[in-house]
């Protein structure tokens, strides 16, 4: 039987995605998602505490985060653990621990949240007929078929 690394979050992207290319030029995308707790203490008071995790996301999931999500999105990932380690400056050994994205999707409705680079896009579904999935638009853009994004 083979051991099981899986971690699933739903949380707010507390920045947009950062999005680069690798030195084989496959795209690299890392944001971070906060999720947070809530529970009364043994007193009765409400208590509350954030965690933020480091999102990474490669090839064509790191191309539709890049497009479609930004700062305040909900989202719900689903990937696996990893540590990477390096050494600072100064020698010392650093670690890093991120969720590399296998899946995502976007839980606010395609009007709701922000869109903080205002980059003009107006995203609407088309009205659904029975089986007709709903398109998305884009300004100046070629018509994206919601079948073809894999979420």
């Amino acid at each position: 039987m083979s051991d099981l690394n899986k971690a699933m979050i739903i949380g707010r992207l507390t920045r947009d995605p950062e999005s680069r290319n690798i030195p084989t030029g496959q795209l690299v995308s890392s944001f971070s998602v906060a999720t947070n707790r809530n529970w009364k203490d043994q007193s009765g008071a409400k208590q509350e505490k954030v965690e933020f995790h480091n999102v990474v996301a490669w090839g064509k999931l790191a191309e539709i985060c890049k497009q479609y999500l930004n700062k305040g999105k909900k989202v719900f990932i689903e990937g696996r653990l990893q540590t990477r380690s390096w050494d600072d400056q100064n020698g010392q050994k650093k670690y890093k621990t991120e969720i590399i994205a296998e899946n995502m999707q976007m839980l606010d409705s395609l009007s709701s949240g922000s869109n903080s680079n205002n980059n003009n896009t107006n995203v609407a579904p088309k009205k659904e007929n029975n089986n007709e999935l709903p398109t998305v638009e884009l300004d100046n853009e070629e018509e994206i078929n919601i079948e073809d994004v894999p979420f």
